[in-house]
C-alpha cells in the first residue's frame, strides 16, 4: 500500500547522502520532495501542512546543525513524525473491570466490519479471552449468516437470535446479549452492527440507539483504507454521530495509496487499534505506529516477523532442530526435517511478505512481488514423492531414483537433481552456523566462517635460506654470515658498534618533537 510514498521518500533522502551539513535550499528542497509524496499517497491536507511545519522546524534547529551525520538525522526526524502524526504510542484495547467487556463495531457498508469481526475474536481468543460475536447487522442480505460462517471458522461462539435480511430489533438484540453472555460466561462481546453511509441519519440514530443500550468499553470505527481523503470525512461524521473510541483498518494489504492511514488519527484525535493485512482470518493484529513508520522508511519491521515466528515455531522443536545441525556436519538433518522447516515457514504467511518485513528490501521490491509462492509447493511434492530411505539418505539418489521421483511429483529431472544439491548445501552451511563457525567464506574473522584453525590450514610455511651447492661458495656464504653474527654480538643499540651510538646516530626532526 504505502510503496508508492516509500520509493518517493527513499529518493528523496538519496540526494542527501554525503552531505556534511545542510543548507536551508537542502532542507526547503527535501520538505518540498516530502510534501509532494504525502500529498500522491492521499494524505489529508491539513495532516500534510502540519507534518512538513514541523519537520522544517526541527530541521532547522540545533539536533541537523550539530550532528554528525545531518542526512542521517533528517531521516530520523521523519521517522519520528510520521510515528507521531500515526498515533504515538500502541493504543492497547480497554477491557472492563467486571466481565463482560463490550466492544461496538461501526463503520461504512462495505468496509469489511463482519469479517473483521470474527478475526477480532480470534486475536481475542488468541490472547486468553472467550469471546461471544453478535449478530446486529440484520440490514444486509445474508449478514448474519456470514457472521456465523466466519465465527464457525474462528472457533468462536455467535449469537443470532434473528435471522436478519429485514427482520428483528438490532437494539433488542444487542442488549440481550450481555444476558445471553453473563449466563454462559463469555468475558469479551463483539457487537456487529450494520454498514451506514454518514448520509444515513436513520441508520446513524440505530447506531446510537445500539450504543445506549449496551454502553460499550470500546468503540471502534472501522475504516477501509483504500477510500483515501473521503475516509477523514467520514471518520469525522462518525465521531459526531456515534462516537469512537478507536480505529481498526482493513485492507491494509491493498495497492491504494493508503493515505487514510496516516490522516485518521491525526484528524479525529483517535488512535488505530488494530490493522487488517490480508484475507486470512489470521491476518489481524495490533497497530504499532513506530513499526509502520519502519515499514514506509523501507527500515523492514523485524519484531513483527519475531512475533510471527514465535507464533509459528515452538522453541522445543527449534532446540531439536538446531541439535540436528549441530551433530556431525548436520548429517542428522534430514530432507523431513527440512520439509517440517519449509511448511512452518508457509504457515507464517507468504513468502513475499515476511521478506517484506526485512531492512532494505524496498530495492529489490519487483523481484521479491514476482517470487512464485508455488515453488514452496513443488519442493514439498518433490520431497514427498521419495520414500522414507530416500528422505532420510539423499546421497542414495541415483539416476533411476531421480526419474522415477521426477515422475511421481510431475517435474522435470533437472528440478529433483537440483533440490538434492541445494539440500546438501544449505545443510552443510547451516551446520557451519550452528557449530559457532559464523557465515562461511569469511576465514580469519570470528564468527564469520571458519576461526584461527581455519586460518592455520591457509597460511603455507615459510621456506628456508636456500644454501648453494658449490663447496666453495656455499663456504664463503657461511664465513659471511659468522662475521656478521659477531659483529651484532659486539654492537649496540641500533645495530651499531659498540659505544658509537649516541656519537652517531641522531633520531630524525619529526621523532624529536614527539620525544621533547
Amino acid at each position: 500500500m504505502f510503496d508508492t510514498l516509500s520509493d518517493r521518500l527513499a529518493a528523496t533522502f538519496k540526494n542527501l547522502r554525503g552531505k556534511g551539513r545542510l543548507s536551508e535550499a537542502d532542507i526547503d528542497a527535501t520538505a518540498r520532495e516530502i510534501r509532494i509524496a504525502l500529498l500522491e499517497a492521499d494524505v489529508a491536507l491539513p495532516v500534510v501542512r502540519s507534518f512538513i511545519a514541523n519537520v522544517k522546524e526541527r530541521a532547522r534547529g540545533v539536533e541537523v546543525s550539530q550532528a554528525l551525520n545531518p542526512a542521517q538525522q533528517m531521516i530520523k526526524i521523519v521517522n519520528e513524525e510520521l510515528v507521531s502524526i500515526l498515533g504515538g504510542e500502541t493504543r492497547r484495547l480497554r477491557f472492563a473491570k467486571t466481565a463482560p467487556t463490550v466492544i461496538m463495531l461501526a463503520g461504512l457498508q462495505g468496509a469489511g466490519k463482519t469479517t473483521l469481526a470474527g478475526k477480532l475474536g480470534l486475536w481475542l481468543k488468541s490472547q486468553g479471552h472467550s469471546p461471544l460475536l453478535v449478530a446486529c447487522d440484520l440490514q444486509r442480505p445474508n449478514a448474519v449468516n456470514q457472521l456465523s460462517v466466519v465465527a464457525d471458522r474462528a472457533g468462536v461462539a455467535v449469537y443470532a437470535p434473528q435471522p436478519g435480511n429485514g427482520v428483528g430489533d438490532p437494539v433488542q438484540v444487542a442488549k440481550d446479549s450481555i444476558e445471553h453472555a453473563r449466563a454462559k460466561q463469555y468475558d469479551v462481546v463483539v457487537v456487529d452492527t450494520a454498514g451506514r453511509l454518514g448520509i444515513d441519519q436513520e441508520l446513524m440514530q440505530q447506531a446510537a440507539d445500539i450504543r445506549d443500550a449496551v454502553s460499550p468499553d470500546e468503540i471502534l470505527f472501522v475504516v477501509d483504507a483504500m477510500i483515501g481523503q473521503d475516509a477523514v470525512n467520514t471518520a469525522e461524521a462518525f465521531r459526531d454521530g456515534v462516537g469512537f473510541d478507536g480505529v481498526v483498518l482493513s485492507k491494509l494489504d491493498g495497492d491504494a495509496r493508503g493515505g487514510a492511514a496516516l490522516s485518521i488519527a491525526h484528524v479525529t484525535g483517535k488512535q488505530i487499534i488494530f490493522a487488517s493485512n490480508g484475507e486470512k482470518l489470521e491476518d489481524f493484529d495490533a497497530f504499532h505506529p513506530d513499526r509502520m513508520a519502519s515499514r514506509i522508511l523501507d527500515m523492514g519491521d523485524l519484531l513483527t516477523l519475531i512475533e510471527q515466528a514465535e507464533k509459528t515455531f515452538s522453541q522445543e522443536e527449534a532446540a531439536k532442530m538446531a541439535s540436528k545441525l549441530a551433530s556431525s556436519k548436520g548429517k542428522d538433518f534430514t530432507l523431513d526435517d527440512f520439509l517440517a522447516q519449509m511448511e512452518q515457514v508457509r504457515k507464517m504467511g507468504s513468502i513475499s511478505k515476511l521478506l517484506g518485513m526485512l531492512p532494505g528490501m524496498g530495492q529489490i521490491k519487483d523481484q521479491i512481488n514476482n517470487i512464485d509462492e508455488r515453488d514452496v509447493d513443488r519442493t514439498a511434492a518433490i520431497i514427498k514423492s521419495m520414500t522414507p530411505k530416500e528422505r532420510a539418505e539423499p546421497t542414495i539418489i541415483n539416476g533411476s531414483r531421480r526419474a522415477r521421483i521426477a515422475k511421481g511429483s510431475g517435474v522435470e529431472v533437472s528440478a529433483v537433481k537440483n533440490l538434492v544439491e541445494r539440500f546438501f548445501d544449505a545443510r552443510k552451511m547451516m551446520s557451519k552456523m550452528a557449530q559457532g563457525g559464523g557465515m562461511p567464506g569469511m576465514p580469519g574473522m570470528p564468527g564469520m566462517g571458519g576461526g584461527p584453525g581455519r586460518q592455520k590450514k591457509q597460511v603455507k610455511q615459510a621456506k628456508g635460506k636456500r644454501k648453494s651447492g658449490n663447496p666453495m661458495r656455499r663456504k664463503a656464504e657461511e664465513q659471511a654470515e659468522a662475521a656478521r653474527r659477531e659483529q651484532a654480538a659486539q654492537g649496540g643499540a641500533f645495530g651499531l658498534p659498540a659505544g658509537q651510538e649516541d656519537k652517531n646516530f641522531e633520531l630524525p626532526d619529526e621523532f624529536k618533537k614527539f620525544m621533547g
